[in-house]
C-alpha cells in the first residue's frame, strides 16, 4: 500500500447492472437467484429506474442494483454496457477524490453527492482526457463513502 495514500478501499458496495427491462433483471436475480428486494430508486434527472437489491447480509452485504432508463433516447444510458458500474466503500470520500485528482484521475462530473442509497459517492470517469489522463480504462466505478459501522466492521476483518 501507498503510504501516503490518505484513504482506504474497503470492499465492494455494490454492482449496478442494466437491461431495458427491469422485470427481466429481477426474474434473474431476485426470482431465480434469490436476492433480496429492498426499495425502488428512479431518477429523471439520471434516466433511470433501479430496484436495489441486497446479497450477503450485515455490514458485508452487497447492493445489486437493477436498472433500467425511463428514456431510451436520452443519456445515461443505464442499459449500456450491461455491467454499468462497481461501487467501492471508501473510509475517506473526499480525501480519496482531491488525492485521486492531484494523481490525474478523471471523474464525472456532479462531484460528492448523495447517492441513490443515502451514502455520499462519487464516479471515476470510464476514459481519461488531456487533463486527467487516468481512467478506470472502460468501466465506470462508484467511490461510496462508508458509513461508520462498514469501517468498524471492515477494520475487524483487518486486523483479525
Amino acid at each position: 500500500m501507498d503510504s501516503k495514500r490518505p484513504f482506504s478501499v474497503l470492499g465492494i458496495q455494490q454492482i449496478a447492472v442494466g437491461g431495458p427491462d427491469k422485470q427481466r433483471l429481477r426474474s434473474f436475480w431476485v426470482d431465480l437467484l434469490g436476492l433480496e428486494y429492498r426499495e425502488t430508486f428512479i431518477s429523471e434527472s439520471e434516466n433511470v429506474d433501479e430496484d436495489i437489491c441486497v446479497m450477503g447480509a450485515g455490514e458485508f452485504a452487497v447492493e445489486v442494483d437493477l436498472m433500467q432508463p425511463l428514456d431510451t433516447t436520452k443519456k445515461p444510458r443505464v442499459d449500456s454496457p450491461a455491467l454499468n458500474h462497481v461501487g467501492l466503500w471508501i473510509d475517506d470520500l473526499a480525501a480519496a477524490v482531491n488525492w485521486l485528482a492531484s494523481k490525474g484521475l478523471r471523474f464525472t462530473p456532479g462531484g460528492i453527492r448523495p447517492g441513490a442509497a443515502g451514502h455520499d459517492v462519487c464516479f471515476v470517469h470510464p476514459k481519461g482526457n488531456s487533463d486527467f489522463p487516468l481512467s478506470a480504462e472502460g468501466v465506470l466505478v462508484e467511490l461510496v463513502q462508508a458509513p461508520p459501522r462498514v469501517i468498524a466492521a471492515y477494520r475487524i476483518i483487518a486486523n483479525g
